[in-house]
């Protein structure tokens, strides 16, 4: 089965960069067809898709965050990241790293969560 473990700082200070590491064990992050997903939680705005990045290394981002995240991996670690600059207090939330599995018919794809890391707090806080 497998689990993801995030990591980074709780703390990061207002106008600087996020650095989150999200490590993969059970599984690779190489293996056909999964994405690698970050995903935030704050009380104000809810449940927030950040970013993702595939199996093959291809990486999607929300259109409001894209200006200001980007994602990467190291597979030989079996890991990827977040990069979130310039960040404020609107940044604080929960942070998580999730896999997404797909399903599909005959004209259509459903990608769906089907693993999530525990999550990590982070505030921006001077």
């Amino acid at each position: 089965q497998v689990q993801l473990q995030e990591s980074g700082p709780g703390l990061v200070q207002p106008s600087q960069k996020l650095y989150l590491t999200c490590t993969v064990s059970g599984g690779s992050i190489t293996a056909h067809y999964y994405y690698w997903s970050w995903i935030r939680h704050s009380p104000g705005k809810g449940l927030e898709w950040m970013g993702a990045i595939s199996y093959g290394g291809n990486t999607f981002y929300s259109p409001s965050l894209k200006s200001r995240t980007a994602t990467s991996r190291d597979t030989s670690k079996n890991q990827f990241t977040l990069e979130l600059n310039s960040v404020t207090p609107e940044d604080t939330a929960v942070y998580y790293c999730a896999r997404i599995s797909w399903t599909y018919g005959t004209s259509w794809y459903l990608g769906f969560i089907d693993s999530w890391g525990q999550g990590t707090l982070v505030t921006v806080s001077l």
